[in-house]
């Protein structure tokens, strides 16, 4: 309409910093700037296994687990393997029960407890997708040198360690 001022469009939280860097501590601008690469890989790897592989990313998470864990996981297992509900984690395996790609294994001594574990074609699948993600993963980071890859690699391993540190000293208090 007339008369009105567009706003500005803006990407994320990073971007709106930088117009007031001084504002924020360093500490913060990374985490943004972590956050804003997380979304933008992950949003892209979402995009990409629905359009080729017709499987969600938490589809995808949950064969990863199992192919890790050939004897079977619980779904308390999972659960706390992917930090998620027993709820979204029960009908995650319903969906890949139904498509094939897992079955439920009864415990051999209590019924109470059931074990999935990936089938054949679940092992086939998981196998291409793991593949055709780490290329797409190659892909989105090929930017970026592969000395630089490494040193951002080891200064993550810093904060990674520094990060539990200050759980771990929380946690005392």
């Amino acid at each position: 309409m007339a008369g009105e001022i567009d706003a500005p469009k803006v990407s994320d939280a990073e971007t709106r910093l930088a117009s007031a860097p001084a504002d924020h501590r360093d500490e913060l601008r990374l985490w943004l700037r972590m956050l804003t690469c997380t979304t933008l890989i992950e949003g892209e790897v979402r995009s990409r296994l629905r359009a080729r592989f017709d499987v969600t990313l938490p589809r995808f998470d949950l064969m990863a687990q199992l192919e890790k864990a050939p004897q079977g996981l619980t779904l308390g297992e999972l659960s706390r393997r992917m930090m998620v509900s027993n709820g979204n984690i029960t009908g995650l395996v319903e969906r890949l029960v139904e498509s094939g790609h897992i079955v439920r294994v009864p415990h051999a001594t209590d019924r109470r407890i059931a074990y999935v574990r990936l089938t054949d074609a679940g092992h086939a699948a998981f196998a291409e997708m793991a593949g055709v993600h780490a290329e797409w993963i190659s892909e989105l980071f090929r930017g970026l040198p592969a000395p630089e890859l490494r040193t951002l690699l080891r200064l993550l391993g810093q904060l990674k360690d520094s990060v539990r540190a200050g759980i771990a000293r929380d946690g005392e208090t």
